[in-house]
């Protein structure tokens, strides 16, 4: 049986861990909501057009990532290219020899470009992948690769936000 910290003894603990972790340096991200110089960055980017299905996908979600955070009807400061690699490969198979098992992977590769001076100010890459069982009906496994790349999607649009946003806060002038 565990018994709980009378409140003073409590206190006496959590005081110092609170003091410690806030003088660790830790800042948030988007310090300051729409108005923080991330947020201004990150409202700043167009998106290229990017090709296929999935580029379809993948641009809505930054879209909507980036449109929540976006100057409205400003010039874009930075354009976003991203090139999208969508494989589908067979894992298991059956005794009749027939795909058991499909694993789909989204990698994109992707390039922060200054609009003004055409120089790329990040070139990264980001990814996922997704397991896919093949069923006996053709239109179920069909349904769940559309899900898994609606999915993978989201998730690459995720990481790709995540890394422009510690982008824009390092190259921001500091603030005390």
């Amino acid at each position: 049986m565990t018994r709980a910290l009378p409140a003073p003894r409590l206190a006496a603990v959590l005081v110092p861990v609170a003091l410690a972790l806030s003088g660790c340096g830790l800042k948030p991200l988007y310090a300051g909501g729409k108005a923080s110089p991330v947020a201004a960055t990150l409202g700043n980017v167009e998106i290229a057009p990017i090709e296929g299905k999935s580029g379809w996908l993948v641009a809505n979600a930054l879209r909507d990532r980036l449109g929540a955070m976006g100057q409205g009807g400003s010039a874009s400061r930075y354009r976003l290219t991203v090139r999208l690699a969508d494989d589908i490969v067979g894992l298991g198979t059956r005794s009749d020899d027939s795909v058991a098992r499909e694993r789909r992977s989204l990698r994109a590769r992707y390039q922060l470009v200054d609009a003004a001076q055409g120089t790329v100010l990040l070139d990264a890459t980001a990814g996922s992948d997704a397991g896919i069982d093949v069923v006996g009906s053709e239109y179920a496994t069909i349904a769940a690769e559309n899900s898994a790349l609606e999915r993978l999607s989201e998730t690459v649009a995720d990481q790709i936000v995540a890394r422009l946003a510690l982008y824009a806060r390092r190259t921001q002038p500091q603030q005390p």
